[in-house]
């Protein structure tokens, strides 16, 4: 592991923790790095309430167990801080059975308490302070975002929500749908606690469930039809069996809902979901918004159509609407075309002729998608525009896997 310049000689990843620079932990990560320095750094990430960089931690194989309950944050302390990604670090399976039931239950029970009463009034009472709440939105986790308010120099971030149904889980109580859905349309789609909700609901793969979030798309709130239609589609994505038994009905109830939905919000998770489905009426249905004057729309039909590898070839239909949606004017709609093309199994020359025209984007993620695009279809002009390109940028990951594609294609064209 690398060694900072600090003057005690304190490790590259314990300083990046120190100072909370979650790129650079990554970073470093990414290295061959001492395993007892990621216990080190998993156990001052928790000490100071960097959940989403304890989390990383995790991932990369810090074993939790290594850390003295003296060297964690208290799990009340956790709870108390409304950080989602905090409370499940403290909850990792290696150290889980360090909280005995019934101090789960009383975190349970303090959880739903400060869901009740809101992040704001609690830290009114905290504090005592009658000025101004500042609210800054914050990443929690890898994927999701909380609210993280702030009074008097205390701040809490409002994940309580969260909090309450992971503890719920953990300790096997199945709460009600509604109560879910009613936690999560507190928040935006981005928020933790509508992620948790959603995603727990659709693990339940049942048909109770599944007719709750049906009977939602008719519902004259968006954010009610949004929800609903995020479980539907979550739980046909998540059902890995070899029935597949909500594929049917999810992709019935997805192409008729295309047809009437309004809200673009609700639209585009809609024709996303149109997009997991190895299905011409899928194709279909995402056609007829290929021309939608919303960008987002547009995207989300380019990262949808024809994207089956097990498909060998696109419809007349489907071609003609990429070869459009790659020269449309949103930049992000060109590179997801184009990265739709590099990865179905139509290899139409058209196609190649239409990604290499791309190689003179002005953008350069759509120059990087094009590169790998060819890659993919053994293109031999994938070689000259990487080099074009010169080296990756730093810390875009995706730039680094796509161009990874062309050394793969190099390696099959020289049959090494």
């Amino acid at each position: 592991m690398g060694v900072s310049n600090a003057t005690d000689g304190e490790s590259a990843l314990i300083s990046a923790v120190r100072v909370g620079d979650t790129a650079l932990v990554k970073s470093l990560l990414q290295e061959d790095s001492d395993p007892g320095v990621r216990e080190a750094a998993f156990c001052l990430a928790v000490r100071t309430y960097a959940g989403h960089i304890a989390q990383l931690l995790l991932q990369y194989g810090a074993d939790a167990g290594q850390c003295g309950p003296d060297e964690l944050l208290p799990l009340r302390e956790a709870v108390e801080s409304g950080s989602p990604a905090l409370v499940e670090a403290l909850l990792d399976h290696r150290i889980r059975r360090r909280y005995p039931a019934s101090e789960l239950l009383e975190m349970r029970d303090l959880a739903r308490r400060r869901h009740e009463a809101g992040a704001g009034a609690e830290l009114r009472r905290r504090t005592g302070s009658k000025e101004a709440l500042i609210r800054t939105r914050v990443q929690d986790d890898e994927y999701y975002h909380v609210d993280e308010l702030t009074l008097g120099g205390t701040s809490v971030r409002d994940g309580h929500a969260a909090i309450l149904t992971d503890l719920e889980e953990l300790l096997g109580i199945r709460a009600l749908f509604e109560e879910l859905m009613a936690r999560a349309l507190h928040h935006h789609q981005d928020h933790t606690a509508w992620g948790r909700a959603t995603i727990l609901l659709a693990h339940r793969r049942d048909q109770e469930t599944w007719a709750a979030a049906a009977a939602l798309r008719t519902h004259p709130g968006p954010s009610h039809r949004l929800f609903g239609a995020e479980v539907l589609r979550l739980t046909h994505l998540f059902d890995d069996s070899d029935a597949d038994a909500f594929a049917d009905p999810a992709l019935d109830i997805f192409t008729d809902w295309s047809r009437k939905e309004t809200d673009l919000a609700v639209l585009t998770e809609v024709l996303t979901a149109l997009g997991e489905h190895a299905d011409a009426r899928a194709d279909e249905a995402l056609l007829a918004h290929a021309g939608h004057p919303d960008g987002a729309v547009r995207r989300t039909v380019a990262a949808g159509l024809g994207t089956w590898s097990e498909l060998p070839g696109s419809s007349d239909g489907v071609r003609e609407a990429l070869l459009v949606l790659m020269t449309d004017a949103d930049t992000a709609v060109r590179r997801e075309a184009c990265l739709t093309v590099g990865r179905s199994g139509d290899r139409a020359p058209v196609l190649a002729e239409a990604m290499a025209a791309l190689l003179g984007d002005e953008d350069r993620q759509v120059q990087v998608a094009a590169v790998m695009g060819l890659a993919l279809h053994d293109d031999e002009r994938c070689v000259e525009a990487a080099r074009r390109l010169g080296p990756q940028q730093s810390g875009v990951l995706a730039e680094e896997h796509h161009l990874d594609a062309v050394w793969r294609y190099e390696w099959r064209r020289d049959g090494r």
